[in-house]
């Protein structure tokens, strides 16, 4: 088996490692020709980094994982060397101007492709990398879990039907992590903050619920599993994103949590769904 991963961050460095350990040969592409090195951690043999687009065309399967603001773009850039594969959709957000989640994105730009999947749960890269255990969420067609499976192997993997619920959890996780790190600072009391932290979830199910998702995805490792981690640690980058705009500080690296809390806001707008507590925290955040 050949997978391609598309895009070279921590959690795309992290999936390659893992795929190319489970066995298959593994190309990762980046922009730049860089990668997120993690100490400690060897790349494995079997695993090639590229900045040429058209090495992931001989491929079985694709794994994207770009930031949720440059999918759109990156994916216009693979699309003339796709070749019919699977394509696992890794990349938790949504597109800030429209609300769209990626897979709505994919179907923009890629129609052609059939068979595509949806990764999602509890995953800090840098242990994914050093192999830690470590559970998922894959959701979406049957040939699309299957090259998912296969190139997977390394993960356990939680099989769902639910593609659009499985988006809403990580997209809602990555605003709720945001908004649950500046309320570590912000909220003068635990009380406030664990009301806070449920009624944002609880705006984000609404949404869910909405849009067609299953109430028992949001139970999962892709929900609670991934809210649990997310939200509640400073390792997670949207956590300590959003302690950092309490702290009157810009936060470092890439905040997914800022995209996804516009996001959902524009995907409640378009439903005609109240969402009272993401709008508030969205203006407290002056995002």
């Amino acid at each position: 088996m050949k997978v391609a991963i598309i895009g070279a961050g921590a959690w795309g460095t992290a999936l390659a490692i893992t795929v190319a350990r489970g066995g298959a040969d593994t190309i990762l592409w980046s922009y730049d020709g860089l990668y997120k090195e993690f100490d400690g951690v060897d790349m494995p043999h079997n695993l090639t980094i590229t900045k040429d687009m058209s090495d992931t065309k001989e491929t079985d399967t694709w794994l994207i994982v770009t930031p949720s603001a440059f999918f759109r773009e990156t994916l216009n850039k693979a699309r003339v060397h796709y070749n019919g594969q699977p394509v696992i959709i890794c990349t938790k957000g949504a597109e800030c101007s429209t609300g769209q989640f990626m897979s709505e994105i994919l179907n923009d730009v890629l129609p052609e492709c059939i068979d595509f999947g949806i990764l999602s749960g509890p995953q800090f890269a840098a242990e994914v990398a050093m192999g830690c255990p470590t559970g998922s969420t894959l959701a979406g067609t049957d040939a699309a879990i299957e090259a998912g499976q296969q190139a997977l192997n390394k993960l356990y993997l939680e099989i769902s039907s639910d593609i659009i619920g499985t988006q809403i959890c990580g997209v809602g996780k990555n605003a709720a992590a945001l908004i649950s790190g500046y309320n570590s600072v912000a909220a003068p009391s635990e009380n406030e903050r664990a009301m806070l932290f449920t009624r944002v979830w609880g705006d984000v199910v609404k949404i869910g619920i909405a849009s067609g998702a299953q109430t028992i995805t949001f139970l999962g490792l892709c929900g609670l599993g991934d809210l649990i981690l997310s939200a509640t640690s400073p390792t997670s980058r949207n956590y300590s994103g959003g302690m950092a705009i309490a702290n009157g500080n810009k936060p470092e690296g890439t905040v997914e949590g800022i995209h996804a809390l516009c996001g959902l806001i524009e995907r409640a707008n378009a439903l005609g769904i109240d969402v009272p507590v993401l709008k508030e925290m969205k203006n407290k955040l002056k995002i």
